[in-house]
C-alpha cells in the first residue's frame, strides 16, 4: 500500500474524519438504532420485501456460517450479484466479521471476473446462478474455497465447495462484530482505468468510514426515499444502497435493471425519488413518454457525477425547477470537490465544486489534478501501479485536467487518462484497442470518447485497415468482443476508418485530434 505521510495521519484523526470505528461497528450501531426500516426489492426477477432487521439477521446467519469455515478478519470475500437483498446480506456479513469486501459489478463478463478472482483469491465468492447476460461459471472459481450461489446452484456442480447460498447460512447467527484494525482493507473495489485489466482499488475502514459519513452530511435533509439503481458492484452504489441509509435510518428501495418507464411507475406508486448520479439516469426519464410534470416532485434534487455533466443537461433540469450540484470523485479519491445543493446557482450549474472536508487538491503546470485526503484510497491491488499513481506526501495523480474559479471552484475540462466514461463506468482505451487488433482487418486502432446524449460518452474507434480488407461492420465487431467476454459497455458504438493517424513527431497518436474530428462529425 502507498505511503501515508504521518502528520496527514494525525491531523485526519484529530478531526475525527478517521475513528476507530470499523464498517462493521458503523453498521451494527445504525442497525441497532432503526431495525423496523423498510428494506425492499423491486425487482421482476427477485423481488424482496422486510425490514433492516431481517437482512441483518440473514447476514448474521451468513457471518456465522461462514465463520464456520474459518472466515474472519483479514480475509476477503467477493460478490457478484445485483441489487438484491443477497448482496446487501454479504457485504453486512463481511463487515461484521472484519473481513474485507470484494463487489464485481453484475455486467462484468467472464475476462473481468476471472481477472479479478486471480487478483484477490478470495476465500469467499458469491454469485448469482442466472441473470440477465450473466451465468454462474464454475470454472472460474475453482480455487476459491468457499462459493456461494443464490438462486440455485450447488447441487450437481462439479466441484463440491459450491453450495448454494441459503445453504451456507448458519442456525447460529454471529454476534456483535469481530475486532479488526480500522487502517485495514474494507474494501477492494475494482475499476478500469488506462490498463488492460481492471483496477483494484483498496479502501480502508476509515476511508470508506469517512466517505460514507461525508456523503450521508452532504445531502439534503428533504431529499425524500431514494430508489438506487446504480449497481451495487460500483463503489457509490454500494455506499448509497448499503451504507448510507443504515447511518441516516432511511428505507433502502433497489432496483436491478434500469428501465425508466418502469422507475416513473415505481415512483409514483411508492413515493420514491431519484437524486441523480450519472446523468443518464435522470434524462432518460425526462425523455421517456411516460414522463409527466407530476413526476416532478419526485426528482427535487439531481448530484451529477460519475461521468461528463454537459451545461446543456444541468441548464435543463434547473429549468424545470430541479435544483442541481455536482460533485467530482473516483473510486480512488470518491469525494474530491461538490457544490452543495445550497450554493450560488451558477457555481452549481456549471462547476464540479469546492474542496470538501479535510481534502486538498493542486494543478500542476499542465492542469493536471492532484489531490489528497481522509477519503483517499490506500492504493491498489498492484504495487507499480501504486507506486506511479501516489506521491511520498500523500498526492494522487487523478489524470483529469482542471481550471479553478476565484471562489475556489473546480471545473474538469480535459482528461489526460487514457478512460472513457460511459454511464458512470470505467473503460480503457487500451484494452478496447487490443481487443480491436485481434480483428485480421485491423493493422491500427485508436479508441476516444464519443460524446453521447443518454450517457456522457460512448466508445469511438478508428481503423486502420490492412491491404485488402474492408472496414467490420458494428455486428462483426460486437460478435468479436463477445466472443472475447469483454462486458457490453465497452463495445464500441461508432468505427470509423483512417487511412493513417495524426501523430506527434514521435509517431504517437494524438487522440485530442481524433476527439476534434468526431466533434465536427456530430
Amino acid at each position: 500500500m502507498r505511503k501515508i505521510p504521518a502528520e496527514l495521519a494525525k491531523r485526519y484523526e484529530a478531526e475525527g474524519w478517521w475513528t476507530k470505528d470499523t464498517i462493521g461497528d458503523l453498521l451494527a450501531r445504525g442497525l441497532a438504532t432503526a431495525p423496523d426500516t423498510e428494506f425492499r426489492v423491486h425487482s421482476a426477477f427477485r423481488p424482496w420485501s422486510g425490514t433492516f432487521r431481517d437482512v441483518e439477521h440473514t447476514a448474521r446467519r451468513l457471518a456465522g456460517g461462514l465463520r464456520e469455515r474459518g472466515v474472519g478478519p483479514g480475509d476477503t470475500v467477493a460478490f457478484q450479484l445485483p441489487n438484491w437483498m443477497e448482496a446487501a446480506a454479504v457485504f453486512w456479513a463481511s463487515a461484521f466479521l472484519g473481513a474485507a469486501v470484494v463487489p464485481i459489478v453484475h455486467f462484468y463478463g467472464r475476462k473481468e471476473v476471472d481477472y479479478i478472482l486471480g487478483s484477490v483469491k478470495p476465500r469467499v465468492f458469491i454469485a448469482a446462478e442466472r441473470f440477465g447476460r450473466l451465468e454462474f461459471q464454475p470454472d472460474l472459481c475453482a480455487d476459491v474455497p468457499v462459493v456461494g450461489v443464490v438462486g440455485g446452484g450447488g447441487q450437481g456442480q462439479p466441484q463440491p465447495h459450491i453450495e448454494r447460498f441459503d445453504d451456507l447460512l448458519s442456525d447460529t447467527p454471529l454476534s456483535g462484530t469481530l475486532p479488526a484494525d480500522p487502517t485495514h482493507p474494507a474494501l477492494i473495489a475494482f475499476t478500469s482505468g488506462t490498463t488492460r485489466d481492471p483496477k483494484g482499488v483498496v479502501h480502508s475502514h476509515q476511508t470508506l468510514g469517512h466517505e460514507t459519513r461525508q456523503l450521508a452530511a452532504a445531502y439534503p435533509p428533504d431529499r425524500g426515499t431514494q430508489l438506487t439503481a446504480a449497481p451495487v458492484g460500483h463503489f457509490i452504489g454500494m455506499v448509497n444502497a448499503f451504507l448510507i441509509p443504515v447511518l441516516d435510518g432511511a428505507p433502502v428501495h433497489l432496483t436491478d435493471v434500469w428501465d425508466p418507464g418502469r422507475v416513473l411507475e415505481l415512483m409514483t406508486r411508492h413515493d420514491l425519488h431519484i437524486g441523480g448520479g450519472a446523468p443518464y439516469y435522470v434524462t432518460s426519464l425526462l425523455d421517456h413518454a411516460d414522463f409527466t410534470p407530476g413526476h416532478l416532485r419526485h426528482m427535487r434534487y439531481a448530484g451529477l457525477g460519475g461521468a461528463a455533466v454537459p451545461a446543456a443537461v444541468t441548464t435543463r433540469l434547473a429549468g424545470l425547477g430541479i435544483r442541481v450540484f455536482r460533485a467530482y470523485g473516483s473510486t480512488e479519491h470518491p469525494s474530491i470537490t461538490s457544490s452543495r445543493h445550497t450554493a450560488p446557482e451558477p457555481k452549481r450549474l456549471f462547476t464540479d465544486g469546492e474542496a470538501l472536508a479535510g481534502v486538498e487538491f493542486r494543478l500542476e503546470k499542465d492542469g493536471e489534478i492532484l489531490s489528497r485526503g481522509p477519503d483517499l484510497c490506500l492504493g491498489y491491488t498492484d504495487p507499480e501501479l501504486t507506486a506511479k499513481a501516489f506521491d511520498d506526501e500523500g498526492w494522487y495523480r487523478t489524470g483529469d485536467i482542471g481550471v479553478l474559479d476565484e471562489d475556489g471552484y473546480l471545473t474538469i475540462t480535459d482528461r489526460k487518462a487514457d478512460v472513457i466514461i460511459r454511464g458512470g463506468e470505467n473503460i480503457s482505451a487500451l484494452e478496447v484497442e487490443e481487443t480491436l487488433l485481434a480483428l485480421p482487418a485491423v493493422a491500427e486502432a485508436a479508441v476516444v470518447a464519443a460524446p453521447d446524449a443518454r450517457l456522457g460518452e460512448h466508445v469511438a474507434a478508428f481503423l486502420r485497415l490492412r491491404p485488402g480488407h474492408v472496414l467490420p461492420t458494428l455486428d462483426e465487431v460486437r460478435a468479436h468482443f463477445d466472443r472475447a467476454g469483454l462486458a457490453r459497455q465497452k463495445w464500441p458504438e461508432e468505427l470509423h476508418e483512417v487511412q493513417d493517424f495524426p501523430r506527434t513527431p514521435s509517431g504517437k497518436v494524438q487522440k485530442f485530434r481524433l476527439r476534434q474530428d468526431i466533434a465536427v462529425r456530430k
